[in-house]
């Protein structure tokens, strides 16, 4: 908290005018933030379609510095996150606010893995879905059912209820995925093995069956951990701030990670690595790519390249260029002879060389490098969103969990109204 105040004139264009002045609110990091909380008790809200400009909360957890291209988890940026850590560590920082020592990781690991099974009622909740259903109508069904199943978590005042709903979301999360999976592809449910770890457990879950060993590479399992990682958590983006604004009216835990879920769905939220899929796919052979390419420099074609530059990151997406290696590795490991991959590598060559996307500093993100590698691990587009929800349910949680502890409102955003003015009722046989 600091002195400083900014302060608004209103013009009411006949000589007269008021003056409302603003304390100005000064954080670690980032930009100052001009308090308008006031502004209501003297007639007037502001006007900021998307709250683009507008902090709808205070938070400990994600910093981002989209002009430097800065990702910050609890201060611990995200390039030596991804170097050093795993997810499950990632994780207790995000709840936590601390990287844990050894023995607290050691439980906090253990703590998740034995919340992996889901109730076994939950086997037949899934008969209630159509087979063709999109996985991510079943998870937001499943995961909003979870209330049902575990209720002795739902008590939102108890700090024992939130941790352990936060441990059972983020342990049970991998588990009903993959349960999203089989059930649209006709296989048995696999049931977790707590022997693996986090990453190599949800593989195990996804491509295992019954009648033989799972057989999780540790090149693949490392590639899924660090996509878990990569996009545990984004500070107050849509589907975030759609948790928050749930939890604000006091809803359990697992209907707030539900209508999370809901938000991420979107194609201009988590569906971006899909979409890089469908461009591929779109432009078929490597010998099309030119013509392609050609069309997105063209600013009167609506054709655009997928998964190249990002709304928040102005310079670099600090996340991609370990996504990048992680997508190497694990082609060099499959050696696969994909031609959609080929143009994926062609794009990606183009990005970084061709001066129209260097100066607009349109280079490959995040979505870009885990489209490709979901592709070559052979999971279909309609997994992807569930893969990006699985990773960012932490993320969901400790802001939840951060607004729950403290002091906070229900949320209640404002209007600009342009319809109409109070008008008389007239009955049907005037009209």
């Amino acid at each position: 908290m600091t002195d400083k105040k900014a302060t608004l004139t209103i013009d009411h264009g006949n000589g007269a005018s008021d003056s409302i002045d603003l304390p100005v609110l000064e954080g670690t990091l980032g930009p100052d933030v001009v308090n308008v909380g006031s502004l209501t008790s003297n007639g007037y809200f502001t006007y900021d379609p998307g709250f683009t400009s507008t902090a709808s909360c205070e938070s400990k957890i994600t910093f981002i510095d989209g002009d430097k291209g800065i990702l910050l988890h609890r201060g611990y940026p995200i390039e030596q996150l991804a170097e050093h850590s795993d997810y499950l560590e990632t994780c207790y920082l995000l709840l936590y606010g601390e990287l844990p020592n050894k023995t607290e990781k050691e439980e906090f690991v253990t703590t998740v893995h034995n919340h992996t099974m889901v109730h076994e009622q939950i086997r037949t909740f899934f008969n209630g879905f159509r087979r063709d259903a999109h996985p991510m109508a079943i998870m937001c069904g499943v995961v909003g059912a979870l209330s049902a199943f575990y209720h002795d978590s739902t008590d939102i005042s108890d700090s024992h209820h939130r941790t352990v709903a936060a441990y059972r979301l983020i342990a049970k999360m991998p588990t009903i995925a993959a349960m999203s999976y089989k059930f649209s592809v006709g296989q048995p449910f696999m049931y977790p093995d707590n022997s693996l770890d986090y990453s190599a457990n949800f593989l195990h879950m996804m491509f295992g069956n019954p009648c033989e060993p799972s057989r999780v590479s540790p090149t693949i399992a490392r590639a899924m951990d660090r996509i878990f990682l990569l996009h545990a958590d984004h500070e107050q983006n849509a589907s975030t701030s759609t948790v928050r604004l749930a939890g604000s009216s006091q809803a359990n835990p697992f209907a707030c990670i539900a209508a999370g879920i809901a938000a991420l769905w979107g194609p201009s939220h988590g569906g971006a690595n899909e979409a890089v899929v469908k461009m591929l796919e779109e432009i078929g052979t490597v010998d099309r790519i030119d013509e392609f390419v050609a069309r997105a420099k063209d600013k009167n074609d609506p054709f655009r390249l997928m998964g190249f530059g990002h709304r928040v990151y102005k310079n670099f997406d600090p996340r991609a260029k370990v996504m990048k290696q992680a997508a190497d590795e694990v082609l060099a490991e499959l050696g696969i002879e994909d031609e959609m991959l080929e143009i994926a590598k062609r794009l990606e060559e183009i990005a970084l060389k061709d001066s129209y996307f260097v100066e607009k500093k349109l280079y490959p993100n995040v979505d870009f490098y885990s489209g490709i590698i979901l592709k070559a691990l052979g999971i279909p587009t309609s997994m992807f969103t569930v893969i990006f929800a699985v990773g960012r349910t932490v993320g969901w949680i400790a802001h939840w969990n951060e607004m729950i502890s403290g002091s906070y409102r229900i949320g209640r955003p404002r209007q600009l109204y342009t319809g109409y003015e109070a008008r008389d009722f007239t009955p049907l046989d005037k009209r």
